[in-house]
């Protein structure tokens, strides 16, 4: 698992720029997705989704686990490493963790401590993540889950004297982990700012250079990692025998994209490889959504949840090309820090995507990295109006529903929720997202009778 790597930021998925030929070549030896989706934008929600396959607002994860944000799932919630363990599984963790309660996510070993953005921790040197792997792969004997999640590209963070945390490093770029003296094991590839490929959500200015610069290294670094895992896993006999799967929690960390729920922040990198040593590759179209990610490890592992997952096994498209896969996808986003309260729901079928955003009287809050990154300091210093294609006003200010036609418009500009001619789409989907929230237990349902 990554940590805020968009689908920008890959040469397989379509990025001439960057260097990641371990993934690349991952994904030509396995199954590419190009709609699969995080359940929201948001680093400690996207990951109990994963572990959990249920929806952030129905396991209680709701936004930030670490310090005074201290969001924790419900203690009754059993997650992927448990129901493993019980079908006989040795489970095992290293880097990032950020998800509470121990008990819901607990590991049988803990190879690193895995505290939040801490700028010394392993989970920043990938290639020292996975020697630390190398004997818990190497074991005999019972089949293993490695849960391996590096905190690279994530923005650097720093401390300010009065002991708040930052991320401000405005008119020089952030640094996303990248230091002088280089990490173990790493090749570090530097990029020129003036050759990085600036997508359409995003500023193209000096500032949004240097940094996505900053952000291609660090996503060069992370992939030697997974280069050297992967060859632990071979010279311990097991690649073969190995389900691994490639993903990140969100989107890359600029405004626009990350805690957004639109496509730059929830349409994501996903390559899979499945056991077995002649597997057919290709390019899987389906939708996916991360709350599929623990049915579809259940699955290949032959172990039961015990309870009913709110997510479903997408083994059929990962085996087959031309399976149908799902007609849509769902997505709930409640906060990110303890203070940025803005609720959102979605429905995103391979053409339409409604937004629906609960308290869109308020002005849409930021996340510190985001709001502090020199991309975005940039554009208000030069009191422009305009971020990326959006209005920055548009941008802030939302309406309680979007309605995009991301065939004609997969920037996601031109609301077409007032349209006349989209009110049949609009009301179709809008009744599929009320089934979703009664459905999965949303208590932001309740809001359809109070209101």
């Amino acid at each position: 698992m990554a940590d805020d790597h968009g689908t920008d930021a890959l040469g397989c998925y379509g990025n001439p720029v960057i260097q990641t030929p371990n993934l690349d070549k991952l994904a030509a030896e396995g199954v590419r997705f190009t709609n699969a989706f995080c359940t929201t934008a948001s680093c400690s929600p996207s990951r109990s989704v994963l572990l959990t396959g249920l929806h952030n607002h129905a396991n209680g994860m709701y936004g930030l686990e670490h310090t005074y944000h201290h969001f924790n799932s419900f203690e009754n919630v059993a997650g992927l490493p448990e129901l493993l363990a019980k079908k006989g599984y040795r489970t095992a963790r290293v880097g990032k963790f950020h998800v509470a309660p121990e008990k819901v996510f607990q590991f049988q070993t803990v190879l690193s401590a895995g505290q939040a953005n801490d700028p010394n921790a392993l989970g920043r040197s990938p290639v020292e993540m996975a020697a630390a792997c190398k004997a818990f792969i190497s074991q005999p004997g019972k089949p293993f889950f490695l849960y391996f999640a590096s905190d690279d590209p994530h923005r650097s963070n720093g401390v300010l004297p009065n002991g708040h945390p930052t991320f401000n490093s405005y008119p020089a770029p952030n640094l996303f982990g990248n230091r002088r003296q280089g990490y173990p094991g790493i090749k570090e590839i530097v990029y020129a700012p003036d050759k990085v490929i600036v997508p359409p959500f995003l500023p193209d200015n000096a500032e949004t250079r240097a940094e996505l610069a900053q952000y291609y290294q660090a996503v060069s670094r992370l992939d030697q990692g997974v280069g050297q895992l992967i060859q632990i896993l071979k010279d311990a006999g097991q690649y073969e025998n190995s389900l691994i799967i490639y993903l990140s929690d969100n989107g890359v960390a600029f405004p626009g994209a990350k805690t957004t729920l639109y496509d730059p922040g929830m349409k994501l990198p996903l390559i899979v490889r499945r056991p077995g040593k002649d597997q057919k590759s290709f390019v899987q179209p389906a939708l996916v959504s991360w709350v599929d990610i623990t049915p579809t490890i259940l699955d290949y592992a032959g172990a039961s949840s015990g309870t009913k997952l709110q997510g479903k096994s997408f083994r059929a498209v990962l085996e087959n090309e031309k399976a149908a896969g799902q007609t849509e996808i769902y997505a709930s986003h409640s906060l990110h820090e303890i203070t940025m309260y803005y609720p959102m729901r979605v429905i995103r079928t391979p053409k339409y995507k409604l937004i629906y955003n609960l308290a869109h009287e308020l002005t849409f809050p930021f996340a510190l990295d985001l709001v502090e990154s020199s991309a975005w300091q940039s554009v208000q210093k030069s009191k422009s109006n305009i971020y990326g294609q959006r209005a920055i006003q548009q941008f802030l200010h939302r309406p309680k529903f979007e309605l995009y036609d991301l065939e004609k418009d997969p920037g996601e500009i031109n609301n077409l929720a007032q349209s006349k001619s989209h009110q049949e789409v609009f009301n179709q989907l809008l009744t599929k997202m009320k089934q979703f929230q009664k459905e999965t237990s949303d208590p932001w349902y309740h809001k359809w009778t109070y209101e």
